[in-house]
């Protein structure tokens, strides 16, 4: 029990400092967009020249490549499915083909999803979602099939961890599945115990390519 506290309590800490962080961030944040206005007007000339020379680099298709997503998951004791392969961290402004629903990893969009205990209740474009993830989010997702009672449990439980979403995804294969960068794995529902273990691992854990980047200021549809 003594061990247990100690964890919550370690819990808790870290996700109060990551709060205090992203405040921070927040003001740094105003401060860089009233100094970047003085320059917007030919910051835009230059983003359309550049962006007409993306359009013609790529081609000028709708749909991107796969990112570097070739891999497969291999399931850990702990019942954590890991991608083994390399997951392509290009920002692109087309659409990503992700090899699976929801996806851990890969190409994304340059913006991402508000994860500050963010839920939503309409399903997400996958490359926003993922450029979450690479700021070390965890994504709690559902298909129609998940309880109404987990779904509520669930919620109120992201929105009191930072560093975390929530969505549907109808097209995912279990009821409720939680995933991080390059991890995923299923759970019965809101009072499965891997439900917190997982949180505990893997917001802002080790996996995490851009460690302590925002979860605010993107996109909060």
């Amino acid at each position: 029990m003594g061990s247990a506290k100690k964890s919550s309590a370690a819990r808790s800490a870290r996700i109060e400092e990551m709060r205090r962080a992203e405040q921070a961030r927040e003001r740094r944040t105003r401060i860089l967009v009233i100094a970047a206005s003085v320059v917007v007007v030919a910051g835009l000339v230059a983003g359309t020249v550049v962006l007409v020379q993306s359009q013609s680099d790529d081609g000028g298709g709708s749909t991107a490549s796969d990112g570097k997503n070739a891999g497969e998951f291999v399931t850990g004791k702990d019942g954590v499915r890991a991608w083994k392969g390399e997951l392509g961290r290009n920002h692109v402004t087309k659409a990503v083909d992700y090899p699976v629903t929801p996806p851990v990893g890969g190409d994304h969009n340059p913006v991402w999803m508000n994860c500050n205990g963010d839920v939503y209740t309409d399903e997400l474009n996958n490359a926003n979602a993922v450029h979450s993830l690479e700021h070390g989010a965890v994504w709690v997702t559902y298909n129609a099939s998940a309880g109404e009672a987990d779904v509520e449990a669930l919620a109120a439980k992201v929105k009191k961890t930072p560093y975390t979403l929530m969505s549907p995804v109808d097209g995912q294969k279990d009821p409720i599945m939680l995933s991080a960068w390059g991890h995923q794995r299923t759970v019965t529902g809101a009072d499965d115990p891997d439900v917190d273990a997982f949180l505990a691992k893997f917001v802002q854990g080790e996996q995490t390519p851009e460690p302590g980047a925002a979860c605010t200021n993107g996109l909060s549809k």
